[in-house]
């Protein structure tokens, strides 16, 4: 079988490695998709080469077949369509209340250990979750993403009826800001990317540019002065902190979606005058991986759109490259056995 592996120094490689039979509690998955994540990219660019030991096989965004099941595996059998959620937790202790999703010593598969990006990948049986048989596994391969925005939204209390702002319109701003007028929410997004301001509207959703217009007062406007009951700081830049206190209503609700590696400027002031909350969300949990299955099995949101290019497993290192001159791409998926 063909696997990739990032070597550093932005150089990925595509080795002939033997297929290896499952161990005791694992599967085997013939792997079909594997989605390029932003993690992935950061990986690309050397920022997380303390964490990554090279040369590793990357890739935590999947969908596959199961190919061969390891002894005491129960409720898996051959040809089951699955998708993994790359969350081992064996090392999940007392103090970690038992939020073994974020747990201290949690390790995620595809970064910390051997991912998605290769042909065929073993991984213990607790991380998989069943497909239906109809399920299409290039929409499959958005599962892991789209539990991302499940959880976002989950933790954030969104009713319907209310107003959510999310600041960052790429991928994971697009599923978040799906998932929540799925919910029945008024959802505007704000990104200066115009290409991108044209994705979200071509899939049915209102976004706008702070660039054009005054967010705070473009939400005033749409929401009888009430603001947002909810933002999602999606984008990861000083100016979506700048705005988020300010286009949240009365006790409005900010979800950190973003990953933000420094100390940044907030506002705290806003927080003790509207009463605001602010919620971090990170990965996600079992049920908000069977919701985003539930959402990418009934196929009634624009997810095609998300994916932008199919390539080859052999072209990766182009993919990457492809990926810095391309802005405005949205999902990349790898055919795994191509």
């Amino acid at each position: 079988m063909i696997a990739t592996q990032y070597e550093g120094n932005k150089r990925f490689s595509v080795v002939e490695k033997e297929i290896e039979a499952p161990a005791e509690g694992e599967v085997r998955i013939k792997v079909a998709y594997s989605g390029v994540c932003g993690t992935d990219v950061h990986i690309y660019h050397g920022m997380m080469d303390k964490r990554v030991a090279m040369p590793q096989t990357i890739g935590h965004e999947m969908s596959g077949v199961i190919d061969a099941v390891g002894s005491g595996v129960d409720g898996f059998s051959e040809g089951d369509k699955v998708v993994v959620r790359p969350l081992d937790d064996r090392k999940a202790k007392p103090s970690d209340k038992g939020f073994n999703h974020i747990c201290e010593e949690l390790n995620f598969i595809g970064i910390d250990s051997p991912g998605s990006m290769q042909q065929y990948w073993n991984v213990p049986a607790f991380t998989l979750h069943k497909l239906k048989a109809q399920t299409d596994l290039k929409l499959a391969a958005l599962i892991e993403p789209l539990s991302v925005a499940t959880h976002d939204v989950r933790l954030s209390g969104l009713q319907p009826g209310e107003t959510a702002v999310v600041l960052g319109g790429g991928p994971i701003g697009l599923l978040v800001a799906m998932v929540a007028k799925e919910v029945g929410a008024q959802v505007i997004i704000s990104e200066v990317n115009p290409t991108r301001i044209e994705k979200a509207k071509s899939m049915g959703l209102e976004a706008v540019s702070p660039i054009d217009v005054d967010l705070v007062e473009y939400v005033r406007s749409k929401t009888e002065g009430r603001l947002a009951d909810v933002v999602f700081e999606v984008a990861g830049v000083q100016p979506a902190l700048d705005v988020m206190t300010e286009v949240a209503g009365i006790r409005g609700r900010i979800v950190m979606v973003a990953i933000h590696g420094q100390p940044k400027p907030v506002n705290l002031f806003k927080f003790f005058w509207k009463e605001l909350k602010l919620i971090g969300a990170r990965v996600y949990e079992k049920e908000d991986y069977e919701k985003s299955i539930s959402l990418i099995t009934a196929n009634e949101l624009p997810f095609e759109d998300m994916i932008t290019d199919v390539q080859p497993l052999s072209n990766i290192q182009k993919v990457f490259e492809n990926i810095d001159n391309n802005p405005d791409g949205m999902k990349v998926l790898m055919d795994c056995q191509l």
